[in-house]
């Protein structure tokens, strides 16, 4: 009996751990060796792995491929059509597998729609990824970050909001301060 969704059009191979309550819908294929966390939403054309880690209570939006080599902590948002890269330099006509960068996705990071991310970073713990930017540098955590090629604009709340300059976030009153990763909740 399974415990979780799977929408009679998806696909999941042999060798995968599918979590408590996640939803995978429309077109959608886990390839071998993959794991998927509890309470997480998998859109409609989303391919994932192989041997990809994917934690408790994601999101990933139609249209989007979690390549081997990426893992997304908990609670990652990946936006409509963003793109992960796991090659840095690919050719069709030559096998670079051997050649995967491995990208990690930190807990609560959001990645906006038509994102790419660039093979071989790491994306801070709740940092936030603006629609479209180009990211091909470590984000720190709480980064806001736009553009092509992305650049840091500001800091986001945990709550996603940017946050102002005194660091206090005026939805939700979380505090931060200054760290050698980025911000550092403080108070909350």
């Amino acid at each position: 009996m399974m415990d979780y969704f799977l929408h009679e059009s998806a696909y999941i191979d042999e060798g995968c751990e599918i979590g408590k309550g996640t939803r995978i819908w429309h077109f959608s294929h886990i390839l071998t060796g993959s794991g998927i966390g509890e309470n997480c939403n998998i859109g409609q054309n989303v391919v994932i792995g192989p041997d990809v880690i994917i934690g408790n209570l994601c999101k990933i939006q139609n249209n989007v491929s979690v390549y081997k080599g990426v893992t997304l902590e908990d609670g990652v948002f990946c936006g409509p059509s963003m793109v992960f890269t796991n090659i840095y330099n690919p050719r069709a006509e030559i096998r670079k597998m051997d050649q995967v960068r491995p990208t990690l996705v930190k807990k609560g990071a959001t990645i906006g729609a038509n994102s790419t991310i660039i093979c071989g970073l790491t994306l801070g713990r709740y940092c936030f990824i603006g629609a479209g930017a180009v990211v091909n540098n470590n984000v720190l955590d709480y980064a806001l970050i736009v553009g092509n090629p992305a650049r840091q604009i500001g800091w986001a709340c945990e709550c996603g909001e940017r946050l102002p300059d005194d660091l206090e976030c005026l939805a939700c009153g979380k505090k931060y301060e200054k760290s050698e990763d980025g911000l550092e909740l403080v108070s909350f």
